[in-house]
């Protein structure tokens, strides 16, 4: 069963979807994506009872406003997260992910956050080598001004992902990901809370190509949280690949 909302932001009106029941699971779709892509992913969620709330960013699908700033989409993702009820888990694809760590710097904010999941992302990617990436799938001209933002702010959401006090999950990519086992390797070192999972048939929009395959990753991970089962001592964390 699922439930269309609305959620408004000063002058910007997100609109967004519920699904299931039980702990919430709040999904952030990836710049160019809009909300239906985590429709596949919601409903199994919804079956091993998860509720999953998925908005589209702003700029993006029905959603009002402009993507031009990282703190603009993060202020979204606080608002979203204040509109649900806590202890929420983030799962964010590409900028959504980014989006969440920006938004989760705010103590208010991440004190209502039991986790977070980031899909084919991860804080301080080489800017060179993500624009290289961006202008190959023809995606550079379309969010510039935020591409710009989102790089130049590495260093800081690096920084920000590695004091956050729960449990982190990279799901990477197979198939064309502009992430490199190195940037992976360089969020494992800044938090020993971070675990590691593959989907080698993905390519980077993970719940578009293999929705089954995360949404079977992100539940099993969820449960591990539910049941005091995900423990990741010592540097570096767990690799689940």
């Amino acid at each position: 069963m699922t439930t269309e909302i609305s959620l408004e932001l000063g002058d910007v009106t997100l609109r967004g979807t519920v699904t299931g029941a039980g702990p919430t699971v709040l999904l952030l779709h990836a710049g160019g994506e809009r909300r239906a892509v985590w429709a596949p992913v919601a409903a199994v969620l919804a079956r091993r009872g998860f509720r999953s709330v998925a908005f589209d960013l702003r700029g993006h699908g029905d959603s009002s406003g402009r993507a031009t700033t990282l703190r603009a989409l993060a202020g979204d993702v606080a608002g979203m997260i204040e509109s649900q009820p806590a202890p929420i888990v983030l799962a964010g694809a590409s900028v959504g992910g980014l989006a969440a760590i920006a938004a989760l710097a705010d103590p208010a904010v991440a004190a209502r956050a039991s986790g977070l999941v980031l899909v084919d992302v991860v804080p301080g990617l080489e800017p060179a080598r993500a624009r290289a990436w961006l202008d190959f799938h023809g995606l550079a001209g379309r969010y510039t001004r935020l591409v710009e933002d989102v790089l130049g702010s590495g260093s800081a959401l690096l920084a920000t992902a590695g004091a956050l006090d729960m449990p982190i999950l990279v799901v990477h990519a197979g198939q064309g990901s502009p992430l490199r086992d190195a940037d992976v390797d360089r969020l494992r070192e800044a938090s020993p809370r971070v675990a590691v999972a593959g989907v080698p048939a993905a390519g980077h929009l993970v719940a578009r190509d293999a929705p089954e395959a995360l949404a079977d990753l992100v539940s099993a991970w969820l449960c591990g949280i539910r049941h005091g089962a995900v423990s990741t001592p010592g540097a570096g964390g767990q690799d689940l690949r």
